[in-house]
């Protein structure tokens, strides 16, 4: 009887392993997709596919946090007229990875969200959109205040900020520098995000 209790939990074991193994092969994958990607229907086709696999995994977040990504770059691209509609399809997937998971890199995801909305018509929509962007950002910080990628995000919000509302090349540099310098020392966990290092030393270049 012990044996085949014994048999009967590593044969459970072997199966939850293999699920396993599947589901970080299958992310992978459609990580490596992700980060070559460059039109809008490749990042909508891969918005989908990491929201089915959320769907079947049911437990992870990281998938409708890719899902929420893949949809984030579709906002920046200009061919995007509709930020309010796409900027809806990322809280939706921010929505249901956040019933799994509160974090700083959905946080971080939730900040370009609202920021899409508000450049739609920054001077209308500051109050409302960019006050959300800010939150998130906040938000952030308290849960991880040594995530690059939000310090890259607070300096490209002071970057596109005029300098008399407290803004410009000389207030975003420093949060550039911060930004650039938790990157190189990042060691984020397996499938974790990893992006922002060369956006943010892009940025930096542009202030000196």
């Amino acid at each position: 009887m012990q044996k085949a209790l014994l048999f009967f939990a590593m044969l459970l074991s072997f199966s939850g392993f293999a699920q396993s193994e599947k589901y970080t092969q299958t992310m992978q994958k459609n990580i490596t997709l992700l980060d070559s990607a460059k039109t809008i229907d490749e990042l909508q086709s891969l918005a989908g596919t990491f929201e089915r696999i959320g769907d079947a995994e049911k437990t992870q977040w990281l998938p409708y946090y890719y899902a929420a990504l893949a949809q984030t770059w579709i906002g920046w691209n200009p061919a995007t007229t509709d930020k309010d509609a796409n900027s809806a399809k990322i809280n939706a997937y921010l929505a249901k990875a956040e019933a799994l998971e509160k974090n700083a890199e959905l946080y971080a995801v939730e900040n370009m969200s609202a920021t899409q909305q508000m450049l739609v018509d920054p001077q209308s929509r500051y109050m409302t959109n960019g006050k959300d962007a800010a939150t998130a950002l906040q938000k952030g910080m308290a849960a991880d205040p040594n995530n690059p990628r939000l310090y890259y995000l607070q300096g490209m919000s002071l970057f596109g900020t005029p300098p008399q509302f407290g803004g410009g090349k000389d207030k975003a540099k420093p949060l550039f520098e911060k930004s650039i310098a938790l990157y190189k020392s990042a060691q984020p966990k397996p499938l974790y995000p990893t992006w922002g290092r060369t956006q943010a030393e892009q940025m930096l270049a542009q202030c000196q």
